[in-house]
């Protein structure tokens, strides 16, 4: 007996979306045939200033075909791997150290007792921790950095009676919103000021209103969630997912808090300092951080008195559940291996660029936002993204009536925003793979905060174009 649907009942419809790995190789078949296709072309390379090469945007021109075929489709994806390697390899080590951490009972003992102290104000935590992780983005260029520190925000979120989103747009959209509206920002606004030839982090004043602007309504909008689950654990995209986090971390259990305990956040607390000093002082990077954070690990699980073997076993294990999204950063950088290898990349950003430039002023300033937003998924590097189009969009904004520091703004906003939900967001990816969040269940909750985001970037355009937003 089959079932009938009984008339006038409505289908429920659901958006599918793709597994992300298939979403991601379908993207790099398309780009592949485009090396077929499109005219391919070069633009030459000069000296800009402090020494970083950067497109001369009247040197673009037609340069012999190199189409990507079958077979080097798949090798490809294999020099992704290769030049993407460190931040893979610092997934694996960051995930296998907190798994070492997790070990020794010291994060379950010490996330119950800050629980503890927060009860009854739980949520008042959202929007600190907002604030700070945005600070991070808006002043150091705080990007990758923000992974470290993921799978402890992670469990106190759990802790504290939210899920694994919260957390994940606590330490993601927090750094991001201040990366994308940042005021001072060496990485995005340094780099492109200095290309356009404008003072460093001239123009503050436009850049710390949309800061606070864009804080605000990350922050609100994690707030508002937060609070929603809070009320109702079931609306939550990852409840099954963290019921699971709960019972391996022995949430659901009480736990005191033990001098050994102590001495893990010891560990942890001065790792971590030293991480914040080695990023600003000596410039540390991913190797750097990788090195920090394995030696936290083994000092931090001696600490707990786990033997060398359970430390290695904790090791492994930490690192094989992460493989997922660390495979996923070099996937994503096989788009820019193909696009490099095919000389097309900058045939669409003279492309892009050419299409904007009869355009009145103010549509023009908008299409260069949405030239930087397009821009992101093919580049994105934020300075990668600066160096290649801003010796362009420079001379471009002189020749259309945009000032150069519009043409700035638009770089942030345009390379920003998309840094957390696109899927060639290698760093944005691993962060989604510490926290235990699938980028599609991430996608369906984070797309009202970015149409916010991105209406906010083009208000900020709009006002930047009526004020002749300077200097020059």
């Amino acid at each position: 007996m089959t079932n009938r649907k009984e008339p006038g009942a409505r289908r429920r419809w659901r958006l599918h979306i793709p597994h992300v790995y298939a979403m991601l190789f379908t993207i790099l078949i398309i780009a592949a045939l485009a090396t077929w296709v499109v005219t391919p072309g070069a633009y030459d390379r000069v000296e800009g200033p402090g020494g970083r090469m950067v497109v001369d945007p009247n040197s673009f021109h037609v340069v012999e075909r190199s189409p990507v075929g079958f077979f080097g489709l798949f090798r490809a994806v294999h020099k992704g791997m290769v030049q993407s390697a460190d931040i893979i390899f610092f997934i694996f080590i960051v995930g296998a150290a907190f798994s070492v951490i997790n070990a020794t009972g010291a994060i379950e003992a010490g996330i119950e007792a800050a629980a503890r102290k927060l009860r009854g104000s739980e949520r008042l935590a959202i929007p600190i921790l907002v604030i700070l992780f945005s600070l991070g983005g808006a002043i150091f260029g705080m990007a990758e950095e923000t992974l470290a520190f993921v799978p402890v925000i992670v469990p106190f979120m759990l802790a504290l009676g939210f899920d694994s989103m919260t957390a994940a747009g606590i330490v993601l959209g927090g750094a991001n919103a201040g990366f994308s509206a940042a005021f001072m920002n060496p990485f995005t606004v340094g780099v492109a000021q200095g290309i356009a030839e404008l003072p460093l982090f001239s123009g503050m004043g436009l850049r710390l209103a949309a800061y606070a602007s864009f804080v605000l309504v990350t922050a609100g909008y994690i707030y508002w969630y937060a609070g929603r689950v809070k009320a109702n654990p079931l609306v939550s995209p990852t409840y099954a997912e963290d019921r699971a986090k709960e019972k391996d971390l022995g949430l659901d259990q009480s736990r005191t808090f033990e001098p050994r305990h102590k001495l893990v956040f010891l560990v942890v607390a001065a790792s971590i300092a030293m991480l914040i000093y080695g990023v600003i002082k000596l410039g540390w990077y991913i190797t750097e951080i990788a090195g920090l954070f394995l030696a936290m690990g083994v000092i931090g699980g001696l600490a707990g008195r786990l033997t060398p073997d359970k430390i290695a076993e904790e090791f492994v294990k930490g690192a094989k559940e992460l493989t997922y999204g660390a495979l996923l950063v070099g996937l994503a950088r096989s788009l820019l291996v193909v696009l490099s290898d095919g000389h097309i990349m900058d045939t669409l950003l003279h492309s892009m660029a050419t299409a904007i430039g009869g355009l009145p002023s103010l549509l023009t300033a908008w299409g260069m936002y949405a030239v930087q937003c397009l821009l992101d998924f093919v580049v994105p590097s934020g300075s990668g993204q600066a160096a290649v189009s801003m010796p362009i969009m420079a001379p471009l904004a002189d020749l259309v009536g945009v000032t150069r520091q519009t043409a700035v703004l638009a770089l942030q906003f345009g390379d920003g925003i998309s840094n957390i939900y696109s899927p060639t967001s290698g760093y944005f990816m691993a962060g989604l793979a510490l926290a235990g969040v699938t980028w599609p269940k991430w996608l369906r909750w984070v797309a009202p905060l970015i149409a916010m985001q991105y209406v906010l970037g083009l208000t900020f355009m709009t006002i930047a174009q009526l004020i002749h937003y300077g200097p020059f």
